[in-house]
């Protein structure tokens, strides 16, 4: 497996208590090799959205639901990715656009209805940040 050494080498300190193996997220995710590249570029769109969390005030644990959550994101886009393979090529934004809308995420593998309501919520939140202008 080819890494990246320099790919997010410095998790933002702001997120540390609660994804310190950010950067790893990608090879977790990954079915095949092919997934690191738009696994990357998934953790790069996500992190703005992260690191907004980190600063919220949210308490940690609901920071933590939401992290854990947007982990669960990626992990269904990647594994659409090997379903079509064509979706390799996308932006991480065309990607998430695709999965995430003002009702929530995409359906998740074996998740119980309270998973889905929770990945649901973190969804509708990380379209409602993406939705606002940025600096």
């Amino acid at each position: 497996m080819k890494t990246n050494p320099d790919f997010l080498a410095a998790v933002p300190p702001a997120l540390w208590p609660y994804c310190r193996d950010l950067g790893k997220w990608p090879e977790r995710w990954m079915g095949e090799e092919e997934d690191l590249p738009p696994g990357r570029r998934l953790v790069e769109y996500f992190l703005p959205f992260l690191l907004d969390l980190a600063v919220s005030g949210l308490s940690k644990k609901t920071i933590r639901k939401h992290v854990d959550n947007m982990w669960l994101l990626g992990g269904e886009i990647v594994r659409d990715l090997n379903e079509e393979p064509s979706l390799r090529t996308q932006s991480a934004e065309q990607l998430v656009r695709k999965e995430v809308d003002d009702e929530g995420g995409p359906l998740i593998h074996n998740g119980s209805e309270d998973e889905q309501r929770s990945f649901d919520s973190t969804c509708r939140k990380f379209y409602r940040f993406l939705a606002q202008p940025h600096t």
